[in-house]
């Protein structure tokens, strides 16, 4: 190995039933590098860390670390951290009841000469390291005390109290705020500077370019290339995760409506709910594709849950086609016509342990009722008829939905509502944490659902998607809507709008 290199894998091929996931990957990893490893869901990304970390035995291949004689082959994450490597995953995998001290010392805790926990010990060198990360927290607070990106940060200082030679983040920031985001930028170039080979995985094209040294590109499980981040320009890396030369992404745009004459599909007077959402009045018209634009924790996702019946309304009215509803639950909503994908699709969205065609028919089984059930065959028809509509990457409907990819599993739960046959779907950042193909394959679906008369509420982070998809948008801010962008929506006056200024 090359002085400067901390970890090589070279000729990495893994196998799963009837999928060759990983393809004779090569992948190296510099000292102080941030390196970012890119491609659309399904590309071999996450089986390339597991097998990095020892949770999966790759089949063919050789891996190497620095300072480590002869060819390395983890076997658990254990194995992993023992030679070097430690990962921080999205979902943080620490313990919210414990201690910040207590998590970044569990399994390995000082012992005093009696061989019981020094807890002086370990809150003094816990706190040490944070003040030396920069991060600003009282070690001894409960960890679930503090904000998401605070637990990662956590997570970062147990790997690099631990001795990492190379730190890897799964999608580290795609449940962070801006500033939040600054915040983990400026750690990791901290621990750059220190020496760390950091493999940083993402699917925020600006987040590479702000940090980023260097980007490897997986396509379908074989390696496409690696790339100095100054020699690969923004439509380069698309063209090179997608196999185009071009960006589809361009050719989006909702087109404007004339609305006057449209049918209502949805009228909120007053809805409301304690604590989160305050009285909102909202009209949706049919055939119409509504953006909810806003801030985290500014009542998006509260407002759709509160139409849709998953929290209940604390106050106000709703009208479906112009009748007054009560919605008092999820499946009364169901039965008025309405849908909803949820923003959390691994908590509120898949189960792991049904398989695909379970998954896809789950709602409209839900709405035909438990005492007619589908047959076996009719549940097959409608699972290939979605699964070949939504492009779903599996090797069969059969396949359990938790072994598919996270842009393949937002696809199941986008077809389950469509098997439904809603005329009005809310879709809560449908496009988070996907890749670039599935984010486009998922827009053209909006704005073709709106062309079949379907009603849409879209919500998400990335006020671009809205632009291209939205014939209208409203703003809220602590829980309430304060602006309403229409006509030529442009990502200025959205912004603009957000900020707190008007939407002209």
């Amino acid at each position: 190995m090359e002085d400067n290199v901390v970890l090589t894998a070279r000729g990495i091929t893994m196998t799963f039933p009837g999928v060759r996931a990983l393809n004779g990957v090569d992948f190296t990893l510099r000292k102080g590098e941030i390196h970012a490893l890119m491609g659309e869901n399904g590309a071999g990304k996450s089986t390339l860390i597991k097998c990095l970390t020892g949770i999966n035995d790759f089949e063919a291949g050789e891996m190497h670390v620095a300072g480590i004689d002869g060819p390395v082959k983890n076997h658990s994450t254990r194995d992993a951290q023992n030679v070097g490597i430690s990962t921080v995953y999205q979902e943080v995998n620490l313990c919210p009841n414990l201690s910040v001290a207590e998590n970044i010392f569990i399994g390995r805790e000082p012992l005093t000469k009696l061989h019981t926990i020094d807890r002086s010990s370990y809150n003094k060198r816990s706190q040490k390291i944070m003040d030396d990360l920069g991060i600003s927290v009282d070690v001894t607070q409960n960890l679930e005390n503090y904000s998401l990106a605070i637990q990662q940060m956590v997570a970062i200082a147990r790997a690099v109290d631990m001795d990492c030679k190379v730190l890897i983040l799964d999608e580290p920031t795609s449940s962070l705020d801006e500033e939040e985001v600054e915040k983990l930028f400026k750690l990791m170039l901290m621990l750059k500077d220190k020496g760390v080979g950091i493999v940083f995985v993402t699917h925020f094209l600006e987040q590479v370019y702000a940090v980023c040294d260097r980007i490897t590109v997986l396509r379908n499980g074989t390696l496409v290339g690696e790339y100095p981040v100054e020699e690969l320009p923004r439509v380069k890396l698309v063209a090179a995760m997608m196999g185009k030369d071009l960006d589809d992404l361009a050719e989006i745009k909702g087109e404007s409506i004339d609305l006057s004459n449209a049918e209502m599909e949805i009228e909120a007077q007053g809805i409301s709910h304690t604590g989160t959402v305050k009285p909102f009045d909202l009209k949706i018209h049919k055939g119409e594709v509504i953006g909810v634009g806003g801030l985290l924790g500014s009542g998006r996702s509260e407002l759709a849950r509160s139409i849709y019946g998953a929290d209940r309304a604390s106050t106000g009215t709703l009208k479906v086609k112009d009748k007054e509803v009560n919605i008092k639950e999820p499946i009364d909503a169901m039965n008025l016509g309405m849908g909803m994908l949820p923003d959390d699709r691994k908590a509120e969205g898949i189960i792991g342990d049904l398989t695909i065609r379970e998954n896809i028919i789950l709602a409209l089984q839900a709405k035909t009722g438990m005492f007619k059930k589908l047959s076996k065959a009719k549940q097959i028809e409608i699972a290939d008829r979605y699964i070949d509509l939504l492009s779903i990457k599996a090797p069969s409907p059969e396949t359990l939905i938790k072994q598919l990819s996270g842009g393949n599993q937002q696809k199941v739960i986008l077809a389950r509502w469509l098997a439904t046959d809603p005329d009005f779907l809310i879709l809560d950042e449908p496009t988070r944490g996907i890749d670039i193909g599935t984010n486009t394959e998922i827009q053209k679906l909006i704005l073709k659902l709106a062309g079949e008369g379907k009603s849409i509420m879209f919500i998400s982070s990335e006020i671009a998607e809205m632009v291209r998809t939205c014939n209208r948008m409203v703003i809220m801010r602590d829980g309430e809507k304060v602006n309403e962008v229409d006509g030529e929506i442009t990502e200025e006056r959205v912004m603009h709008a957000i900020a707190g200024g008007d939407a002209s």
